[in-house]
Protein backbone atom coordinates (compact mmCIF):
# COMPACT_ATOMS: atom_id res chain seq x y z
CA UNK A 1 0.00 0.00 0.00
CA UNK A 2 1.15 3.30 -0.96
CA UNK A 3 1.78 5.80 2.36
CA UNK A 4 -0.06 8.55 0.84
CA UNK A 5 -2.97 6.08 0.46
CA UNK A 6 -3.08 5.06 4.52
CA UNK A 7 -6.37 7.49 5.07
CA UNK A 8 -7.09 6.91 9.03
CA UNK A 9 -10.71 6.27 9.51
CA UNK A 10 -13.28 8.10 10.57
CA UNK A 11 -13.34 6.66 14.02
CA UNK A 12 -10.18 7.86 14.91
CA UNK A 13 -10.18 11.17 12.88
CA UNK A 14 -13.17 12.38 14.90
CA UNK A 15 -11.77 12.18 18.66
CA UNK A 16 -8.56 13.57 17.67
CA UNK A 17 -10.07 16.13 15.99
CA UNK A 18 -12.19 17.15 18.77
CA UNK A 19 -9.05 16.89 21.36
CA UNK A 20 -7.61 19.38 18.84
CA UNK A 21 -10.53 21.70 19.16
CA UNK A 22 -11.40 21.06 22.46
CA UNK A 23 -7.75 21.91 23.83
CA UNK A 24 -6.76 24.60 20.63
CA UNK A 25 -3.93 22.28 19.96
CA UNK A 26 -2.97 23.29 16.46
CA UNK A 27 -3.37 27.58 15.63
CA UNK A 28 -2.88 29.07 11.77
CA UNK A 29 0.67 28.74 10.68
CA UNK A 30 1.68 26.88 13.26
CA UNK A 31 5.05 23.92 12.55
CA UNK A 32 4.47 20.64 14.19
CA UNK A 33 6.90 18.38 14.58
CA UNK A 34 5.87 14.91 15.94
CA UNK A 35 8.00 12.78 18.27
CA UNK A 36 7.95 9.50 15.53
CA UNK A 37 9.47 6.44 17.77
CA UNK A 38 8.42 4.29 14.78
CA UNK A 39 5.34 2.52 17.32
CA UNK A 40 1.84 2.14 16.35
CA UNK A 41 0.75 5.13 18.47
CA UNK A 42 3.11 7.84 16.66
CA UNK A 43 2.71 5.85 13.23
CA UNK A 44 -1.02 6.48 13.82
CA UNK A 45 -0.88 10.24 14.58
CA UNK A 46 1.77 10.89 11.61
CA UNK A 47 -0.95 9.76 9.26
CA UNK A 48 -4.10 11.42 11.10
CA UNK A 49 -1.92 14.91 11.24
CA UNK A 50 -0.66 14.09 7.66
CA UNK A 51 -4.35 13.73 6.70
CA UNK A 52 -5.53 16.87 8.61
CA UNK A 53 -3.19 19.52 6.38
CA UNK A 54 -5.05 18.54 3.36
CA UNK A 55 -8.48 19.84 5.20
CA UNK A 56 -8.23 21.68 8.58
CA UNK A 57 -9.43 25.29 8.82
CA UNK A 58 -5.96 26.09 9.98
CA UNK A 59 -2.85 25.74 8.32
CA UNK A 60 0.20 24.18 9.68
CA UNK A 61 3.43 22.80 8.55
CA UNK A 62 4.13 19.17 9.44
CA UNK A 63 7.83 17.30 10.20
CA UNK A 64 8.75 14.46 12.31
CA UNK A 65 11.51 12.98 14.45
CA UNK A 66 13.33 10.09 15.79
CA UNK A 67 15.67 9.95 18.42
CA UNK A 68 17.71 6.56 17.77
CA UNK A 69 18.55 5.72 20.92
CA UNK A 70 21.09 3.16 20.16
CA UNK A 71 19.72 -0.07 22.16
CA UNK A 72 20.32 -3.43 20.73
CA UNK A 73 17.44 -4.84 19.04
CA UNK A 74 16.02 -1.23 18.30
CA UNK A 75 16.33 0.00 14.34
CA UNK A 76 13.90 2.54 13.43
CA UNK A 77 16.50 3.21 10.63
CA UNK A 78 13.69 1.83 8.16
CA UNK A 79 11.65 5.21 8.84
CA UNK A 80 14.15 7.44 6.95
CA UNK A 81 12.73 5.70 3.30
CA UNK A 82 8.98 5.60 4.81
CA UNK A 83 8.99 9.61 5.56
CA UNK A 84 11.23 10.12 2.59
CA UNK A 85 7.97 8.21 0.67
CA UNK A 86 5.42 10.60 2.51
CA UNK A 87 7.27 13.86 1.76
CA UNK A 88 7.01 15.00 5.14
CA UNK A 89 10.41 16.56 6.35
CA UNK A 90 12.06 14.37 8.59
CA UNK A 91 15.02 14.89 11.37
CA UNK A 92 16.45 11.57 12.48
CA UNK A 93 19.11 11.69 15.44
CA UNK A 94 21.27 8.97 16.76
CA UNK A 95 22.32 9.30 20.83
CA UNK A 96 24.50 6.83 22.83
CA UNK A 97 21.28 6.76 25.30
CA UNK A 98 22.07 2.88 26.78
CA UNK A 99 26.30 3.93 26.80
CA UNK A 100 24.97 7.14 28.96
CA UNK A 101 22.59 5.43 30.88
CA UNK A 102 25.23 3.28 32.16
CA UNK A 103 27.38 5.92 33.77
CA UNK A 104 23.68 7.03 36.06
CA UNK A 105 23.07 3.00 36.62
CA UNK A 106 24.03 2.91 40.52
CA UNK A 107 22.91 5.93 41.55
CA UNK A 108 19.60 5.73 43.87
CA UNK A 109 16.09 5.14 42.38
CA UNK A 110 17.59 6.03 38.53
CA UNK A 111 15.03 4.65 35.88
CA UNK A 112 16.54 3.85 32.49
CA UNK A 113 13.07 4.76 31.42
CA UNK A 114 12.94 7.87 32.33
CA UNK A 115 16.57 8.90 31.88
CA UNK A 116 15.87 7.95 28.08
CA UNK A 117 12.48 9.91 28.15
CA UNK A 118 14.63 13.24 29.27
CA UNK A 119 17.21 12.67 26.99
CA UNK A 120 14.90 12.30 24.04
CA UNK A 121 12.99 14.91 25.05
CA UNK A 122 16.15 17.43 25.48
CA UNK A 123 17.03 16.41 21.89
CA UNK A 124 13.37 16.91 20.38
CA UNK A 125 13.16 20.60 21.79
CA UNK A 126 16.41 20.94 20.46
CA UNK A 127 15.90 20.24 17.02
CA UNK A 128 12.56 22.40 17.43
CA UNK A 129 14.01 25.24 18.24
CA UNK A 130 17.05 24.99 15.46
CA UNK A 131 14.86 24.22 12.76
CA UNK A 132 11.73 26.12 13.12
CA UNK A 133 9.28 24.29 14.65
CA UNK A 134 6.99 26.00 17.33
CA UNK A 135 4.70 23.14 18.44
CA UNK A 136 5.76 19.56 19.39
CA UNK A 137 3.71 16.72 19.01
CA UNK A 138 3.39 13.38 20.95
CA UNK A 139 1.75 10.21 20.75
CA UNK A 140 -0.04 8.89 24.34
CA UNK A 141 -3.27 8.11 23.91
CA UNK A 142 -6.45 7.46 26.73
CA UNK A 143 -4.86 4.41 28.08
CA UNK A 144 -1.66 5.93 28.46
CA UNK A 145 -3.42 8.60 30.73
CA UNK A 146 -5.14 6.72 32.59
CA UNK A 147 -2.18 4.61 33.59
CA UNK A 148 -0.54 7.84 34.35
CA UNK A 149 -3.48 8.50 36.33
CA UNK A 150 -3.49 5.78 38.38
CA UNK A 151 0.05 5.47 39.05
CA UNK A 152 0.08 8.91 40.51
CA UNK A 153 -2.63 8.41 42.50
CA UNK A 154 -1.43 5.03 44.06
CA UNK A 155 2.13 5.81 44.27
CA UNK A 156 2.65 9.72 45.15
CA UNK A 157 -0.87 10.95 46.14
CA UNK A 158 -1.24 12.69 43.67
CA UNK A 159 -4.46 13.83 40.86
CA UNK A 160 -2.77 14.18 37.56
CA UNK A 161 -1.60 12.48 34.47
CA UNK A 162 -0.01 13.91 30.94
CA UNK A 163 -1.47 16.87 29.92
CA UNK A 164 -3.42 17.23 26.63
CA UNK A 165 -1.71 20.86 25.48
CA UNK A 166 1.07 23.35 27.67
CA UNK A 167 3.73 25.12 27.56
CA UNK A 168 6.99 23.88 28.54
CA UNK A 169 8.92 25.73 31.14
CA UNK A 170 11.03 28.53 29.15
CA UNK A 171 7.75 29.47 27.26
CA UNK A 172 8.73 28.76 23.34
CA UNK A 173 7.49 25.42 22.29
CA UNK A 174 3.58 24.14 22.97
CA UNK A 175 3.37 20.57 23.52
CA UNK A 176 0.43 18.65 22.51
CA UNK A 177 -1.47 15.26 22.86
CA UNK A 178 -3.86 14.76 19.92
CA UNK A 179 -4.95 11.25 20.68
CA UNK A 180 -5.82 12.12 24.53
CA UNK A 181 -9.53 11.20 23.54
CA UNK A 182 -8.36 7.64 21.10
CA UNK A 183 -7.79 4.22 22.72
CA UNK A 184 -4.77 2.26 21.89
CA UNK A 185 -7.00 -0.93 20.74
CA UNK A 186 -8.10 1.68 17.24
CA UNK A 187 -4.66 2.82 16.49
CA UNK A 188 -3.67 -0.94 16.78
CA UNK A 189 -6.53 -1.76 14.50
CA UNK A 190 -5.31 0.92 12.37
CA UNK A 191 -1.66 -0.11 12.22
CA UNK A 192 -2.60 -3.04 11.31
CA UNK A 193 -5.32 -2.53 8.66
CA UNK A 194 -2.75 0.23 6.77
CA UNK A 195 -0.10 -2.04 6.99
CA UNK A 196 1.97 0.26 9.01
CA UNK A 197 5.38 0.23 9.05
CA UNK A 198 5.74 -0.45 12.86
CA UNK A 199 9.50 -0.96 14.51
CA UNK A 200 9.18 -4.32 16.17
CA UNK A 201 9.55 -3.39 20.26
CA UNK A 202 10.33 -0.15 19.87
CA UNK A 203 11.39 0.07 23.20
CA UNK A 204 13.36 -2.78 23.83
CA UNK A 205 15.10 -2.13 27.12
CA UNK A 206 11.06 -1.63 28.32
CA UNK A 207 10.14 -4.33 26.91
CA UNK A 208 12.42 -6.91 28.27
CA UNK A 209 10.88 -7.10 31.67
CA UNK A 210 7.40 -6.59 33.20
CA UNK A 211 6.81 -2.94 34.26
CA UNK A 212 4.57 -0.84 36.94
CA UNK A 213 2.49 0.69 34.19
CA UNK A 214 2.51 -2.84 32.76
CA UNK A 215 0.67 -3.67 36.19
CA UNK A 216 -2.13 -0.69 35.60
CA UNK A 217 -2.83 -1.65 31.98
CA UNK A 218 -3.14 -4.90 33.14
CA UNK A 219 -5.76 -3.83 36.01
CA UNK A 220 -7.43 -1.63 33.38
CA UNK A 221 -7.96 -4.04 31.21
CA UNK A 222 -9.64 -6.36 33.81
CA UNK A 223 -11.91 -3.59 35.16
CA UNK A 224 -13.09 -2.47 31.66
CA UNK A 225 -14.25 -6.19 31.15
CA UNK A 226 -16.68 -6.04 34.62
CA UNK A 227 -17.32 -2.20 33.86
CA UNK A 228 -17.26 -1.53 29.98
CA UNK A 229 -18.00 2.10 30.82
CA UNK A 230 -14.85 2.54 32.49
CA UNK A 231 -12.57 4.48 29.89
CA UNK A 232 -15.44 6.99 29.38
CA UNK A 233 -15.87 7.57 33.39
CA UNK A 234 -12.08 8.16 33.77
CA UNK A 235 -11.98 10.35 30.91
CA UNK A 236 -14.52 12.42 32.58
CA UNK A 237 -12.81 12.67 35.96
CA UNK A 238 -9.42 13.16 33.91
CA UNK A 239 -10.88 16.00 31.99
CA UNK A 240 -10.15 19.24 34.49
CA UNK A 241 -6.20 17.48 34.50
CA UNK A 242 -5.65 17.90 30.73
CA UNK A 243 -5.24 21.61 30.43
CA UNK A 244 -3.01 21.46 33.07
CA UNK A 245 -2.70 24.48 35.51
Amino acid sequence: MNPSQRIPPKAIMRPVGRAIVDFQMIQEDDAVLLGLSGGKDSLTLLHILHHLQSYAPVRFRLAAITVDPQIPGFDPSPLKAYLNDLGIPYFYREQAIASDAEKHADEPSFSFCAFCARMKRGIIYTTARKEGYNVIALAQHLDDLAESFLMSSFYRGQLRTMRAHYTNDRGDLRIIRPLVYMRERQSSAFAQSAQLPVIPDNCPACFRKPTERQHFKDLLASEERRHPGLFKSLLATMKPLLAGP
